[in-house]
């Protein structure tokens, strides 16, 4: 199964999802270098607030460079170009955050989600991020309430940290 792509999801759903962290989306025309992108391209590129995409981009890349910009503190997001830095806590945050934002991607989903991120490679000690997502992950949920980031229900409080 191919990962879903920005270009086969279309654009406004995720940059309606953006605005409500008031990051911004900049779509870089097919081909071209992403600007910001840590693993090259098609991997989504992150420059301060605005996530940069190609229409090949996957989804989970595009969704999990927007969560680390959202996880991050507002120091390093005043500098942040290309390389989102942050330690081993703040990583799987993203992980976690990046499932419960899917679920506000339409034609997306949680589920659609971990199969991506399963058939990309992310790899977790349990063998598969629905078995990280549900056996392993309190720490993750943790950190993003102590951050403030989401509710105990896991209702995300749109706002970056």
């Amino acid at each position: 199964m191919a990962v879903l792509t920005c270009g086969e999801l279309g654009y406004s759903s995720l940059e309606q999802l953006l605005n409500r962290f008031r990051l911004s989306l900049t779509v870089v025309a097919d081909n071209a270098p992403i600007p910001g992108s840590w693993f090259g391209e098609p991997e989504a590129g992150v420059i301060k607030t605005e996530l940069l995409i190609r229409s090949d981009t996957p989804v989970h890349s595009a969704l999990h460079e927007a969560c680390h910009v959202i996880c991050m503190d507002e120091t390093r997001r005043a500098e942040l170009h290309t390389d989102t830095g942050g330690d081993y806590d703040e990583e799987n945050a993203v992980c976690y955050l990046q499932l419960l934002l899917a679920d506000h991607l339409a034609d997306m989903g949680r589920e659609r989600m971990m199969q991506d991120m399963d058939e990309w490679g992310y790899s977790f000690r349990l063998g598969s991020t629905r078995a990280w997502f549900t056996d392993d992950a309190e720490d993750a949920r943790d950190w993003l309430i102590q951050h403030e980031l989401i509710q105990k229900d896991l209702t995300p409080n749109w706002r970056l940290r």
